[in-house]
């Protein structure tokens, strides 16, 4: 699904949505709560994708991915865990977005540049991206709305919940990718040179933005206020020194009108009484198997229609923290199947094949097949130890 198409998706459930409220089948009240629960959340999409946008556009993650590429000093295994260790830090800090759109093409330059194959870094960007969205609030959109959902229990709180199964899906998926491509990782090769900047001070301004914008999302603050400042500044920044760069494309409308769609919309089913068929589905206990079952549930609705509407449907189900952080685990680490089960997925296969790299859907959906029960199964045992 396309920008176009995803925006266009979004503006049908708007207009749904919108009937609700006037056929009285969604209250005003209802409508306006929802509204005031999302903007913080969107504000902060907009405002962390538009710094991401710019710190790629002045080179922060080619240096630093080139950085990596010389610490490794020719021993590719090594060069791969440093990538994982990027694809981590980046999908914890500044979203799964931020991993599959920016960080991809990035990494398989790198790839190509140091003559190794891309297919394994790849995979690496994208699997990492959904699995390792679940260690922080701002790492992904449901965990914004798991956070409001539990409390407003800041970022620590959230990683005290999360923090276990979060190592546990990364550790798992980290493990898989190199047995399935342990022959593309092991040996050496010959490093390359550094990546050339063409404006150094930009690439300086930024890198301090991103450097300070990272501590700030686990300060305490509501995330999209150190976002929007970050972004501003940049903008400014930008304005000044290459404003050519400045565009409305920056923002990700087709993703805003998507989403405000589809809380819209979600909202009037549950007005229809869809939670108590849900209910029945998702079960309720805190025992590993009522856990397994959530989690179980959030992972196969997440690849039959897509992460965000998965969490937002099985919301209301999931009535503990404990139970919401498998929700969690199965909406976010589960979305390895089908293209169309994350966004970020769909987002990450533009990028290749804008780079000439093609990964055939029948191989990534059966790897997918592989690996999601067994990570969002392993996964969720830390729940269970609580």
């Amino acid at each position: 699904m396309d920008a176009v198409k995803l925006a266009l998706v979004g503006a049908a459930l708007l207009l749904l949505g919108g009937a609700a409220v006037v056929g009285g089948v969604l209250p005003a009240a209802e409508a306006l709560a929802i509204a005031e629960r999302v903007w913080p959340i969107l504000l902060f999409v907009v405002a962390v994708t538009v710094v991401a946008e710019l710190a790629a556009v002045a080179g922060v993650f080619d240096v630093v991915a080139g950085f990596l590429a010389r610490l490794s000093r020719g021993r590719t295994v090594l060069l791969w865990l440093l990538v994982v260790a990027l694809a981590t830090v980046s999908t914890a800090f500044l979203s799964l977005d931020t991993t599959a759109v920016l960080l991809t093409p990035v990494v398989i330059a790198v790839a190509r540049a140091n003559a190794l194959p891309a297919l394994p870094f790849a995979f690496t960007t994208v699997w990492l991206a959904n699995t390792a969205s679940l260690f922080l609030p701002v790492s992904n959109l449901t965990n914004l709305l798991a956070e409001h959902r539990l409390g407003e229990i800041g970022p620590l709180g959230f990683l005290a919940l999360m923090g276990p199964s979060a190592v546990v899906a990364v550790a798992v998926t980290v493990a898989l990718l190199f047995v399935l491509h342990r022959r593309a990782l092991t040996g050496r090769h010959v490093p390359a040179a550094a990546p050339r900047v063409a404006d150094r001070t930009q690439l300086r301004v930024a890198a301090v933005v991103v450097a300070l914008l990272l501590p700030l999302l686990v300060s305490g603050l509501p995330p999209w206020l150190p976002a929007v400042v970050a972004a501003a500044a940049l903008t400014v920044f930008f304005a000044w020194r290459s404003p050519a760069v400045l565009d409305v494309r920056l923002v990700p409308w087709s993703l805003l009108v998507f989403a405000s769609g589809l809380f819209l919309a979600v909202g009037a089913l549950e007005a229809l009484g869809s939670g108590a068929v849900l209910s029945a589905v998702a079960g309720a206990g805190e025992t590993l198997v009522d856990l397994w079952r959530l989690a179980g549930t959030g992972m196969l609705a997440a690849n039959l229609v897509d992460n965000l509407p998965a969490y937002l449907a099985f919301e209301s189900t999931a009535d503990s923290p404990t139970r919401l952080a498998a929700l969690l685990i199965g909406v976010n680490a589960g979305p390895l199947i089908t293209p169309w089960a994350s966004l970020a997925t769909l987002l990450w296969h533009q990028r290749l094949r804008a780079v000439g790299v093609e990964v055939p859907w029948r191989r990534y959906m059966l790897l997918g097949l592989l690996a999601a029960p067994l990570i969002v199964g392993l996964s969720v045992i830390p729940l269970a130890l609580r």
